[in-house]
């Protein structure tokens, strides 16, 4: 059984990858609060990963960072505190994460890091600057982790697109937004958590042991494709 770490998943994408794993790893999960899941292959820390400091863990082969955020303003509305709480909960926790456990990564069986970017670092959307800047810091994380840790550790990210979580509900909160966002991508849908955590399984799996440095749009459409 393969160890996996996963920093965030007491919800939403975080928590689908928790059930998506659970059945055949061996999964710690950190979070504040415990995911409503009870598994004798789960194990979980109760953690605010920007403030306490981090469990001993005796070994870990991958490590999936899921914690975000979706604040969006218009930028005469935001303040810089919103730029670096944003930055500090997609990037500095990574961060902090990925350095406290990479000695651990470094003697696993195939290791691995997974981090989530957004849409809309690749696509401008109003109202994303604080957050579109915070990822784009994360895919830039991925690229240049990806290139330092070759040949070892592979590190790849996934950028959704709107997701069905309690994170992204102010998006899907009534009918007619729901739809707004059907239409807006090509597809005419958007994500359930389970297709996240999906290729979060792929991408941690020796079936993508050649896939290193990459950024996955999981957009529906919006970002590749006009129609």
């Amino acid at each position: 059984m393969k160890k996996i770490l996963v920093i965030g998943g007491s919800k939403g994408i975080g928590n689908a990858i928790i059930k998506s794993l659970v059945d055949e790893n061996l999964v710690i999960n950190i979070s504040r609060s415990a995911p409503l899941l009870s598994h004798t292959n789960l194990t979980h820390f109760s953690c605010d990963i920007l403030s306490d400091d981090l469990p001993e863990i005796e070994a870990i082969d991958s490590l999936i960072y899921c914690p975000g955020s979706i604040n969006l303003k218009p930028i005469s509305r935001l303040k810089l505190e919103d730029f670096r709480n944003d930055f500090e909960i997609n990037v500095i926790g990574a961060v902090k994460a990925i350095q406290y456990y990479l000695p651990l990564l470094k003697n696993g069986s195939k290791p691995s890091i997974l981090l989530f970017s957004t849409v809309a670092a690749k696509l401008g959307m109003p109202f994303h600057a604080s957050v579109a800047a915070a990822k784009s810091a994360v895919e830039g994380l991925t690229k240049s982790l990806g290139a330092e840790l070759a040949p070892l550790i592979r590190v790849n990210a996934i950028a959704p697109t709107v997701t069905d979580t309690e994170l992204a509900s102010k998006l899907l909160r009534n009918e007619r937004m729901i739809e707004n966002i059907t239409e807006r991508h090509p597809l005419k849908k958007y994500l359930d958590p389970k297709e996240v955590a999906d290729l979060a399984a792929f991408l941690i799996s020796e079936k993508a042991s050649s896939i290193s440095g990459q950024i996955f749009e999981l957009d529906c459409g919006i970002v590749s494709f006009k129609i």
